[in-house]
């Protein structure tokens, strides 16, 4: 449905928490090298539960080839950084959510290379660092499904 990009995660159970969200919104997970853990730790397991195994998982080793494996797919950045909210947008099946990592989100090369109609925030009050990232990624998900009436498949 959608495509769920992490850009080199670090705290495992916050993946697998994405991991569990994308199995349950039909949504392909795509992660960035490097990982800040490996996929068979326990914390990523735990918190993905049995889910693991009916997820649909792609892992890149660099942002550029995950951008070329997506071609043709709109692109958003979800930052503190971005000046419009995530429900000023209208998304459409297949389009891409980009994250970065936990404790400095994603790089200025990155966001530099993005338009400001491709960067999206989630309101928060002033003066916060951020939200956890799988709560971050949850709404960002659902109200981009919402937007297509919670339709299930490609």
């Amino acid at each position: 449905m959608f495509n769920i990009v992490l850009y080199e995660p670090e705290i495992p159970p916050n993946t697998g928490n994405i991991i569990r969200l994308c199995v349950n919104t039909s949504s392909t997970l795509h992660l960035i090298k490097p990982l800040g853990f490996n996929l068979d730790e326990k914390q990523v397991r735990r918190a993905g539960l049995d889910y693991h195994d009916m997820a649909n998982i792609k892992i890149y080793e660099t942002y550029n080839d995950c951008l070329e494996k997506l071609k043709g797919n709109r692109f958003f950045a979800v930052t503190t950084k971005a000046t419009r909210y995530y429900g000023d947008f209208e998304y459409k099946k297949g389009d891409a959510f980009v994250f970065g990592p936990e404790t400095r989100g994603l790089p200025l090369d990155i966001l530099g290379k993005m338009f400001e109609s491709e960067k999206i925030r989630v309101p928060m009050v002033k003066n916060n660092r951020s939200l956890n990232l799988s709560n971050t990624v949850a709404i960002v998900l659902y109200e981009a499904w919402r937007q297509v009436n919670f339709e299930l498949g490609v």
